[in-house]
């Protein structure tokens, strides 16, 4: 009798949180089942093993139930502790991680969406708020990581590496949604980063399609009436 897979993973193929939780459990090369969920007629699964927030991802692992996509990572790396580890071992370093991962959490999406739910002067002003909120990142990075970015010291991809490549690799994706050229000289060092993690196999292979998220974002967020549903 065939065994059941121990790993499933809760997830919407358009969500870059569930993106960083499947970069995490190839990049560790654990087997796992994905379970595509529809956020507009949720599952009873869903539901029973994330019945506080009601969202993706959720990550079941031998009957347990783990939510939130940066508590998962770190679920995933305490479990399998085998290489590549996503978090290093020096305390120091691994707490300036956990920051900044928080930080781009809290800050980038928010600003994102600010800017696509907005017009005119307002989306204008919630640009400038996206360049500052970036060069404070890019700023702290270079302080805190002197010697480069996690994922240019390296050939792996790390736990920072994941959490801003899921998001930040799709920008192409939310400019031309809106029809903008985002000027990339103003942040020179975070884009070098991501166009980097976009080169990654593995970053290319788990990545939405450009086309199929663009369609989306613009259905989403009304940015094109005639869009077919």
């Amino acid at each position: 009798m065939e065994k059941k897979c121990e790993v499933k993973l809760l997830r919407s193929w358009f969500s870059s949180y569930c993106t960083r939780v499947e970069l995490a459990l190839k990049l560790k090369g654990i087997p796992y089942e994905s379970i595509e969920e529809d956020l507009r007629n949720k599952s009873d699964l869903l539901i029973k093993h994330n019945s506080v927030h009601k969202k993706v991802p959720v990550l079941l692992h031998n009957g347990k139930s783990i939510s939130e996509s940066l508590i998962i990572l770190e679920y995933i790396d305490e479990c399998w502790k085998n290489t590549p580890k996503l978090l290093p071992d020096d305390p120091d370093e691994r707490a300036k991680v956990r920051f900044w991962a928080n930080y781009y959490d809290q800050k980038y999406m928010a600003s994102m969406i600010k800017i696509l739910v907005s017009s005119g002067t307002e989306r204008e002003e919630a640009m400038e708020e996206f360049y500052v909120m970036l060069k404070v990142f890019e700023q702290g990075i270079s302080r805190d990581f002197p010697q480069g970015t996690p994922f240019c010291s390296r050939n792996s991809l790390g736990f920072l590496d994941i959490v801003v490549g899921s998001t930040g690799c799709n920008y192409r994706a939310f400019f031309e949604a809106l029809g903008v050229d985002y000027p990339m000289e103003k942040n020179q060092k975070y884009f070098a980063w991501i166009n980097g993690l976009r080169e990654c196999r593995l970053m290319e292979d788990t990545l939405p399609s450009h086309d199929k998220l663009l369609a989306k974002l613009k259905e989403k967020f009304n940015l094109n009436p005639n869009l077919d549903s």
